[in-house]
């Protein structure tokens, strides 16, 4: 495997392609410290001093957590589960054997096929009938309204003590209120950058 990735980098494939055209079967972070050894020696000399044999992270354990991952999303205690190792070697496995990184879904608002198309079109619209004198002037705004009484993690939230009593003296209880108390925020945006925010502390807005 030294010898295909020292052949690749010779031929002028940088390490991502080179990590891509192996399918991952050799992680990102070796595959740059191997070319970084080629560019200092010329040497096919790559190998390290020797060192204890892998148990769970052997390339038939990384090629079938690819492929698993490549079928459907699932969670690294699944996946140990799965495959029968602890989830601490999963976690090595998608870290520094694959590369990969556990990104967080990003919420975006769910459009049709329709309402793309009119976005589109009132875009165009916008650009065939304004210049760009006549869109300084415009203002968008937008509004929200914040609980006051904050937002509460209970999976990350946590005090470590002996007994339940002892947690609750230290503050483990979190207190909510059946109508909490919510601010209206108002805010715009122009040419000229942001509004000043504008706080409706009986928690409405007018069509003013």
């Amino acid at each position: 495997m030294q010898k295909v990735v020292k052949t690749k980098f010779e031929n002028g494939d940088g390490p991502t392609k080179i990590y891509r055209d192996l399918a991952g079967v050799v992680s990102l972070q070796t595959i740059k410290l191997w070319i970084k050894k080629v560019r200092n020696t010329g040497s096919i000399g790559l190998s390290s001093p020797p060192s204890r044999p892998r148990t769970t992270r052997t390339k038939a354990n990384i090629l079938k957590a690819k492929q698993r991952l490549d079928q459907k999303r699932a969670s690294t205690r699944r996946l140990a589960a799965e495959m029968n190792i602890s989830k601490s070697s999963i976690h090595r496995i998608l870290r520094k054997d694959l590369g990969s990184f556990p990104y967080k879904k990003i919420k975006q608002p769910k459009l049709t096929d329709v309402q793309k198309k009119k976005r589109v079109k009132f875009a165009n619209w916008v650009l065939n009938n304004y210049t760009k004198s006549d869109i300084t002037g415009w203002l968008f705004s937008d509004e929200k309204y914040f609980d006051l009484n904050g937002i509460y993690n209970n999976q990350n939230d946590r005090i470590w003590t002996i007994s339940r009593e002892e947690a609750d003296k230290r503050g483990a209880i979190y207190e909510t209120t059946k109508f909490p108390v919510k601010v209206m925020v108002w805010l715009g945006v122009c040419s000229e950058g942001l509004s000043v925010p504008v706080i409706f502390e009986d928690g409405s807005m007018g069509a003013q």
